[in-house]
C-alpha cells in the first residue's frame, strides 16, 4: 500500500482486530507513512492526511504506537543527514531548539568547559576537528509523579574518518550514522514525555567528530579521563569509547537509579550478530532477563553477551592505568563493554552495542535501510523497568 507513495490514506477498521493488532498496524503506517530527509528532486514528501474509519462504536486507539513511531522517525531523519548538514554545531542547535519545543531542559558543557573540568578522553577526540564545536549535551525531563532515575547516553560522532588510523573508503562509507546512538537516546526521551512514564530522564548526547587534523590524536599518546583513569591510545578508530567514557563519567555522577546507553560501537558486534540483532551487556541478571523480555515484545531483538572480570587481562597497559583498545580485534565488542564499565560507578547499567542500526531494506515494521532500532526496544525496556526496578 505504502510502496505506491500515497500522499492520502484511509485505513478501514472492522472491529474484529484486538487492541494489540490495531496498535501494531497504526504503529506500522505512522513509520512508514512519514518520509525521510532527502536532496532528491522528486522525492516522496510522505502521507499528508490520514483517515481512519471503522464500525461503530469506533474502536479505542491508543498514543502509544504513534508516539513510538514518531519517535522512531525522528531517530532514522537524523541519522541520514549528510555530514554537512549535521555537523556538531548544527546538531547541538538543533537539540536547543528541540529542547525548547518538547520543554527539557537544556545544558552544553563545549570544549572550554570540559577542558577545565579535565575531560580528556572526549577531547582527545574533539580536537582533531578544525571547527572547535564539540560538546557534550545535557537534556532532562521529569514526570511530577516520578520515583526513580535514568541516565540515556549516546554516542553522537557526526562523521568517523577513522582519525589518523583512517578507514578505507569502504568503512568509511556511511559514516554520517556513526551518531545513531545519540539520535536513538532522542528518540527515547521523546516517547517518554509525551507518553508521559513516570521518570525522571537524562540525556547525554557526546557530539564530536573523529576527524584527521594536525592536533589529531595519535597511538601511544596517554590521556587522562574526567574519572581520572589514564589510558593508552592503541587505534584512533576506537573514539567511541573514548567520548562514552566521559560522558557516563558525568551520567554516573548524578548517581541515577540506571545508566543505558547506545552506540554504534565495534565492527565485532556486526561480525557476532550480523544486522538482525544489537548486542547488549548488562551488570545484573534482572536487567539482561528485562533486555530480553523487552526485545520479544518490541520486535527488536537483543542478545546479552558476557562480561566477564578476566577479559581485562587484555586491556592491560604498562605505561598506563588501560589500554584503550586492543590491534588484534579479538572479541572487541566485549573489550569496549568491559573499558566503559570503569566509568559508570558501580551504578546498574545496560550497554547496546547497535549492530542492527541498518539492515537491507528494512527490519520488522521498518521499511527503510535505516532501522530506529533501540527506540521502541529502549521505551518496552524502561517500561518493564519501571515496574521491577533493582
Amino acid at each position: 500500500m505504502l510502496e505506491e507513495k500515497p500522499t492520502h490514506l484511509a485505513v478501514w477498521f472492522s472491529g474484529q482486530e484486538s487492541s494489540s493488532e490495531r496498535e501494531e498496524i497504526l504503529y506500522t503506517l505512522t513509520l512508514n507513512g512519514r518520509s525521510l530527509p532527502t536532496a532528491q528532486r522528486d522525492a516522496w514528501g510522505g502521507v499528508k492526511a490520514w483517515f481512519l474509519l471503522g464500525s461503530t462504536p469506533s474502536p479505542d486507539f491508543s498514543e502509544r504506537p504513534v508516539s513510538l513511531a514518531l519517535a522512531n522517525t525522528l531517530t532514522r531523519a537524523l541519522t541520514v543527514l549528510p555530514p554537512n548538514r549535521l555537523t556538531p554545531a548544527n546538531y547541538r542547535e538543533f537539540l536547543r531548539q528541540w529542547a525548547l519545543e518538547e520543554h527539557w531542559d537544556w545544558e552544553e558543557y563545549g570544549m572550554e568547559r570540559l577542558q577545565t573540568l579535565g575531560a580528556g578522553a572526549f577531547l582527545a577526540v574533539a580536537q582533531g576537528s578544525a571547527e572547535a564545536d564539540a560538546a557534550i549535551v545535557h537534556l532532562a525531563w521529569s514526570h511530577p509523579q516520578a520515583t526513580h532515575r535514568v541516565a540515556l547516553v549516546g554516542k553522537g560522532i557526526c562523521f568517523d574518518t577513522g582519525g589518523l588510523n583512517l578507514k578505507p573508503a569502504r568503512y568509511m562509507q556511511g559514516m554520517h550514522g556513526d551518531m545513531n546512538g545519540s539520535a536513538v537516546v532522542l528518540g527515547i526521551m521523546q516517547a517518554i514525555t509525551r507518553l508521559q512514564l513516570p521518570l525522571v530522564v537524562d540525556a547525554w548526547l557526546a557530539i564530536a567528530q573523529n576527524s584527521v587534523g594536525p592536533r589529531a590524536y595519535r597511538q601511544n599518546e596517554i590521556v587522562t579521563t574526567l574519572e581520572g583513569t589514564t589510558l593508552e591510545v592503541v587505534h584512533t578508530d576506537a573514539e567511541g569509547r573514548m567520548v562514552l567514557a566521559d560522558t557516563l563519567t558525568l551520567a554516573a555522577r548524578q548517581k541515577p537509579d540506571l545508566i543505558v546507553d547506545f552506540a554504534t560501537l565495534t565492527g565485532s558486534m556486526h561480525t557476532a550478530l550480523g544486522s538482525r540483532y544489537s548486542g547488549l551487556f548488562t551488570t545484573s541478571e534482572v536487567l539482561a532477563r528485562l533486555a530480553e523480555e523487552a526485545g520479544k515484545s518490541s520486535g527488536e531483538r537483543v542478545w546479552v553477551f558476557p562480561q566477564d572480570e578476566d577479559y581485562d587481562e587484555a586491556l592491560e597497559s604498562s605505561v598506563a592505568d588501560i589500554k584503550q583498545c586492543t590491534l588484534e580485534g579479538e572479541a572487541d565488542h566485549i573489550l569496549a563493554a568491559r573499558f566503559l564499565s570503569r566509568f559508570t560507578a558501580q551504578l546498574p547499567w545496560v550497554h547496546v552495542d547497535l549492530s542492527a542500526s541498518l539492515h537491507p531494506e528494512g527490519l520488522g515494521a521498518v521499511a527503510t535501510e535505516v532501522t530506529g532500532f533501540g527506540v521502541r526496544w529502549g521505551v518496552e525496556f524502561l517500561d518493564k523497568w519501571i515496574q521491577n526496578p533493582l
